[in-house]
């Protein structure tokens, strides 16, 4: 029993962190216990890439830790950590678990040899931040809207339908090779769109610069109605 708090280590979406530290100083007055997602901050944040707990200086408050291999380590598979008794509970209890298959074990030794790289290289995830951050500035001097992201997950804001924003991150791809991926309706209201970045360790000062070159290309086009297509009629109107 008792009562369980969830919260992002840092919102994929936007790119910002949870109020981890606001949310654990709540603990002694109301007797919760913590689980944090922190599938985007894992590797990213934090002296030793610990995540979004360790940043913000609470991550001995957190009493579930979950995060995947699947974003800084590029690999499949995630983990929950936490107390034993809890971990236990977990792995008895829950249905997703039973009859479940453990990952494969060529994937369990990469895994484990990404998190030692993590531990003994930290010049990775200063590499990372660095070019974090030279693509969110550069995009801010060229009047992008990234919003409030206080992580390396980088959003742009624009405006346009469902089919313009395919028709731009084809573009995007096809002829200036940047991948990105993007949010539109139903998950965000109509008519707005979010470009996600998410850069790494392995980019170069040369790639940011190609970045910021094709999304002020592909912003004019997409302001000047090029991306636009025919609406397909519904069939109530044929």
């Amino acid at each position: 029993g008792g009562i369980l708090v969830i919260s992002e280590g840092v919102f994929g979406m936007a790119g910002d962190q949870g109020k981890l530290r606001e949310i654990t100083a709540l603990k002694s007055k109301y007797n919760f216990r913590l689980l944090v997602d922190d599938a985007h901050g894992f590797g990213t944040l934090g002296k030793t890439g610990a995540g979004a707990g360790e940043e913000q200086g609470v991550q001995d408050q957190i009493d579930l830790y979950f995060s995947t291999f699947a974003k800084s380590m590029a690999s499949i598979g995630a983990f929950v950590a936490g107390d034993k008794a809890i971990i236990d509970y977990i792995r008895y209890n829950i249905r997703s678990q039973i009859f479940a298959k453990s990952l494969p074990m060529p994937l369990v030794i990469g895994n484990l040899k990404r998190l030692a790289l993590l531990r003994s290289h930290p010049e990775y995830k200063e590499r990372l931040w660095k070019n974090a951050l030279a693509l969110q500035k550069g995009l801010k001097n060229k009047g992008f809207d990234i919003g409030h992201t206080n992580s390396v997950v980088t959003p742009v804001y624009m405006k346009g339908g469902v089919e313009e924003a395919t028709a731009m991150v084809k573009d995007l791809r096809e002829n200036y090779g940047i991948f990105c991926s993007i949010v539109v309706y139903p998950v965000i209201p109509k008519g707005e769109i979010i470009y996600r970045l998410i850069p790494t360790a392995t980019h170069t000062q040369e790639d940011i610069e190609q970045t910021l070159h094709a999304f002020e290309e592909t912003k004019k086009k997409l302001d000047s109605g090029e991306y636009k297509v025919a609406e397909i009629p519904a069939m109530a109107d044929a």
